[in-house]
């Protein structure tokens, strides 16, 4: 149990030395922006090469892993990652710059679905484990900005090849824990392939709910700063404390999911936080005054809870292809939030911020609908008549 533990650590630990490199390209737009005078689409194209191939890359890696073992992908893909963000800044071209950060993105996109297995297995399938799997990658995410801000701004773009170490480090800590798997690894994927018929509408309901929850996060993260601003009539540090609430509710909330999980079942705690989230969201939209930093940490608590269950969810709902669900929970999924910002961001400039965050609250609501329908992989819901649920086998 205590090797297990000190597995899942390191893991998380390599977990967050990529999901830095998500975090890391917003953080360089600023330096692109002011050493190469990008415009707005510009930048938003360099957002997109990351965003959009590591979303739809992302399943496809998770496809691959089933049809064979991949385990030699972990540090691979996260060297990849850490190369593609070192090389964004050594050429002056806007396309050499585009084709390193869509590396970097492949890269991302590559370690997902392995590493969800591979969390899984030493986890033992403990909802905590992987709660602390995931707590790795958001921190990894929020951390970015503080480790790539003092780089560039001492070196400027040419120094972003310094910011390949992060990538070295957590490839060598996973290697640390693979070599000591091989063996429970082989055994796992056998005892997978003979778990039973995937659960396809299952597992769509499942997507549906995290990509309304994706919509719903990552339009808050892109927007509460300024919307808190304009709230609470403060200046940039009331945003920027918007967002260290936002971040840190987040982090709160992936480890309070798989503590409550381990009690209550991983579909009521989903069903409920999904529920709670409409609430939140909508306070975060509406009241104003310092009271909208409390619905901030609700929300993102909300938000966050199913974060790591979904995960383990989507695995159970398909297990003879657990690399499809982890690629396609943790990528397109997830990543659609991303796709969906601009949109409000266009909205908001025809209106204005706090009309266009209104969206936000049917999307959390169209969230709960898609997980009111979720049952433990392995059931069948209840009948209209009233039928019990029947167990598969």
């Amino acid at each position: 149990m205590t090797s297990n533990r000190h597995r899942i650590v390191l893991l998380a630990a390599g977990h967050a030395s990529v999901d830095l490199y998500q975090g890391a390209v917003p953080a360089v737009v600023p330096f692109l922006d002011a050493e190469r005078h990008y415009g707005y689409a510009a930048v938003s194209g360099i957002v997109l090469a990351a965003t959009l191939l590591s979303s739809f890359v992302q399943p496809l890696f998770g496809i691959l892993s089933d049809r064979c073992p991949m385990p030699w992908l972990l540090p691979v893909s996260m060297t990849t990652a850490g190369l593609g963000l070192g090389l964004s800044g050594v050429g002056d071209s806007y396309l050499t710059t585009w084709l390193a950060i869509a590396l970097c993105g492949l890269g991302v996109a590559a370690y997902h679905p392995e590493s969800a297995r591979l969390a899984r297995l030493v986890s033992g399938n403990s909802h905590i484990g992987m709660s602390w799997f995931s707590l790795g990658g958001n921190i990894g995410f929020a951390l970015a900005p503080i480790a790539v801000t003092p780089i560039l701004s001492a070196g400027g773009l040419r120094a972003t090849p310094f910011l390949l170490a992060p990538a070295v480090l957590g490839g060598l800590i996973t290697l640390t824990v693979m070599r000591s798997l091989t063996r429970a690894r082989a055994g796992a994927r056998a005892k997978a392939h003979r778990a039973g018929r995937d659960d396809w509408p299952g597992f769509l309901r499942l997507s549906g709910a995290v990509i309304c929850r994706s919509i719903v996060y990552v339009g808050l993260s892109a927007f509460v700063a300024l919307h808190v601003q304009q709230r609470t009539g403060g200046g940039p540090g009331t945003g920027a404390s918007a967002l260290f609430v936002l971040f840190t509710g987040g982090a709160v909330g992936t480890v309070l999911g798989g503590r409550l999980a381990a009690r209550w079942g991983r579909v009521p705690v989903a069903r409920a936080a999904c529920l709670a989230a409409i609430p939140a969201v909508a306070g975060v939209v509406f009241i104003p005054g310092p009271a909208v930093y409390l619905f901030v940490a609700a929300a993102a608590i909300a938000l966050y809870v199913p974060f790591s269950l979904n995960v383990t969810l989507a695995q159970d709902y398909l297990p003879n292809r657990v690399g499809t669900a982890g690629g396609v929970t943790l990528g397109l999924a997830v990543s659609i939030g991303g796709v969906a910002a601009p949109g409000l961001g266009a909205l908001a400039d025809a209106t204005m911020l706090a009309t266009a965050l209104i969206v936000l609250v049917p999307t959390a609501v169209a969230g709960w609908l898609f997980a009111r329908g979720l049952t433990e992989p392995g059931e069948r819901a209840v009948q209209p008549g009233g039928a019990p649920a029947v167990s598969r086998t």
